[in-house]
């Protein structure tokens, strides 16, 4: 099991970097595909994931990521209130064929998943994005490790012991410190190799910022999951599960390291 979540995992890093450091069209066309399977991977929690209800939500992302290529993205807006007439007309039209929890899976879908997920590509697509976009990473799975490896040492109070038990707080504050550790260590090694001029300090304080936020997010997950009594999302990535199971954090992570990039600078 270790050698199989160790080869995933090396492979995983290696797709990471050619695809988030090529950027552009490949970059894009990977998270619109990964958006689609983990909305599908969630569509199923609550069986829709091959229903008209599911199709609606899968054509709804496809828009959405239209509009990110076209840079139209002032008709969002509109996206998300025809996306919830069609769901809603569904829901009425084969009504009792659906539950009102399914219904709301589904819109929330698109948000939790494809719109949060884009923000990966839209990092990316910034002057700076080309060194900025690593930062979503380095404070969601850099977090996760350290927090990992404090815990295993030093971990004693419990942070959420009905939601996840093996979890610490000694665990969660060594993954934010980890993860500014690791934010600075990257501006330095960016300032020395790519001729950037980036502030390790304010590198530190975005990732431990965005590795608080990639806590929740990994937290939100296990909740959901234990909510419907299922271990994991998928089987798509050996060892790690399915998108969801492996992305979890970064969902949280990518729009936030956007906008403290965009209004921090």
């Amino acid at each position: 099991m270790f050698k199989t979540r160790l080869l995933s995992g090396i492979i995983l890093v290696i797709v990471l970097i050619i695809t988030v450091g090529y950027g552009g069209n490949l970059l894009f066309g990977v998270l619109a595909v990964i958006s689609l399977i983990g909305m599908s991977e969630l569509y199923k929690v609550v069986k829709v994931e091959k229903t008209s209800l599911g199709i609606v939500g899968y054509l709804a992302a496809v828009v959405y990521y239209g509009l990110l290529f076209t840079g139209r993205m002032e008709a969002v807006t509109a996206l998300t209130v025809l996306f919830l007439v069609l769901v809603m007309a569904v829901y009425v039209f084969a009504f009792p064929k659906y539950r009102t929890e399914q219904v709301m899976v589904t819109y929330f879908g698109l948000f939790y998943v494809a719109v949060m997920l884009s923000y990966v590509y839209q990092t990316r697509m910034l002057p700076d994005g080309g060194v900025a976009v690593w930062l979503i990473f380095l404070s969601s799975w850099g977090c996760d490790t350290c927090a990992y490896c404090v815990g295993m040492l030093i971990g004693k109070h419990k942070m959420a012991p009905k939601l996840s038990p093996k979890k610490s707080v000694e665990g969660g504050v060594g993954g934010v410190l980890g993860a500014a550790l690791l934010g600075a260590l990257f501006s330095l090694a960016m300032n020395q190799w790519a001729q950037a001029d980036v502030s390790p300090a304010f590198y530190a304080l975005i990732c431990g910022i965005g590795g608080i936020i990639s806590q929740i997010g990994d937290l939100a997950a296990s909740a959901i999951k234990r909510n419907h009594e299922i271990k994991d999302y998928g089987k798509l990535i050996p060892g790690h599960g399915g998108i969801l199971d492996r992305f979890d954090s970064v969902i949280f992570t990518a729009p936030v390291i956007y906008y403290l990039t965009v209004l921090l600078g």
